[in-house]
């Protein structure tokens, strides 16, 4: 029996107690490329799937840090239900803090209650996941507004009870002009179209969608969807990320260790050896390095929340810009490469058969996705000219 998270300060411990259930579901959902349903219906009955829902509102009122703590410990049983959670908390702390009063209340209550699993739609045909831009408009509908959307990658979208959606504000607006958009399941017609069978990532079942409905006035979440973006997706988004990947990553360093020192299995290793040292101390710091960079990162992130409100606003800074885009292209660099070098370390018995006790073959497969995600050659791009706006060189954790 799993006890029900009942605050923040219980939500990494009811991630613990799920671990067994994701780490035991992982290989099938892996082989099927199918998304775990079963572990979502234990994240509902967990509380956890209310942890970005304010205290007030019947949540765990979470924060980032609370955030990446979950992540990093369901990352360790299963990759796919880490990325899945943390991005539906990532929709979910945009609606807690850019919403309006009424949406708000019609629907917190519901998420905290476990009663809503929330996907993003940002992905579109002919711009990719461009995450500022948007094709499709919305049209004015009666006293709403009528989306029609085709996304080719949604996480977990087949499967959610709600979607924020990122649309063009009106057919007369320049793509640059972007609504994200609360719409329930029940609004719209859905319909999949394509599957997904990829190299790794598969129990994210990021299948494509077609989307199309009518939603109230009120589901437009925030006022300027850069603001909602660069204040809360986009730094939700990346530490959720990083923390998952780190989980897998850490999850797999550590039983590789166990192996290491067990008299049964490190007769295949020469583990007095120089050379193996070596490369199980990089490793160790390419773990240590990224979770260093998350923590400050983190921390950077909530002392500027602290000054949500104030002028210019901290969130356009260059330097927290900087960083919090560096964060997913280091994480996702850093922890494939520590793995590809445990793989290379463990040896084809421990690191390259599926079957081997260790995932360590699926969790390579699965971090080869991590630069993927919102490309990070995108991301070089944007720091490369960010990085000419800050003149004294504001470096992270300084």
């Amino acid at each position: 029996m799993i006890a029900a998270a009942r605050s923040a300060s219980d939500a990494v411990e009811a991630a613990r107690d799920l671990v067994p259930l994701l780490r035991a579901n992982a290989a099938a959902l892996d082989a099927e490329a199918a998304f775990p349903a079963e572990n979502l219906e234990a994240l509902r009955s967990s509380g956890l799937l209310g942890l970005m829902v304010p205290v007030e509102a019947g949540g765990l009122g979470g924060t980032s840090a609370t955030l990446a703590a979950v992540c990093r410990v369901l990352g360790e049983g299963c990759m796919s239900t880490a990325l899945i959670y943390g991005m539906h908390c990532q929709q979910v702390g945009v609606v807690a803090d850019h919403a309006d009063d009424s949406l708000r209340a019609r629907v917190l209550d519901r998420i905290g209650a476990g009663a809503l699993y929330v996907a993003s739609v940002t992905s579109e045909r002919g711009k990719g996941g461009h995450l500022l831009t948007a094709q499709a408009p919305l049209a004015p509908a009666g006293e709403g507004w009528r989306l029609e959307r085709d996304a080719p990658v949604v996480t977990g979208g087949a499967h959610a009870d709600a979607f924020l959606v990122t649309m063009r504000r009106d057919p007369a607006a320049p793509p640059s002009e972007v609504a994200l958009v609360w719409a329930k399941r029940s609004e719209l017609e859905v319909e999949v179209t394509s599957g997904w069978d990829p190299l790794g990532a598969r129990g994210t079942h990021s299948v494509g969608l077609r989307l199309a409905g009518e939603v109230p006035a009120d589901h437009v979440v925030g006022d300027r969807f850069h603001d909602v973006a660069v204040s809360s997706m986009i730094p939700l988004g990346h530490i959720a990320w990083a923390a998952s990947w780190l989980g897998a990553a850490t999850g797999v360093y550590r039983e590789m260790v166990g192996l290491f020192r067990d008299p049964a299995s490190r007769r295949g290793f020469d583990v007095t050896s120089d050379l193996f040292a070596t490369h199980l101390a990089r490793i160790r710091m390419q773990l240590s390095t990224v979770s260093a960079f998350l923590a400050s990162t983190v921390a950077a992130y909530e002392q500027i929340r602290g000054l949500a409100g104030t002028s210019p606003a901290p969130y356009e800074e260059p330097a927290f810009q900087l960083q919090i885009n560096d964060l997913k292209v280091l994480a996702s660099e850093t922890l494939f490469s520590g793995v590809d070098r445990l793989l290379e370390l463990s040896g084809l018995r421990y690191g390259y058969m599926r079957t081997a006790p260790v995932p360590l073959e699926r969790v390579f497969r699965d971090l080869r996705s991590a630069s993927l995600m919102y490309a990070n050659e995108r991301l070089l791009i944007a720091n490369g000219k960010l990085a000419l706006l800050d003149r004294d060189v504001t470096l992270a954790g300084s």
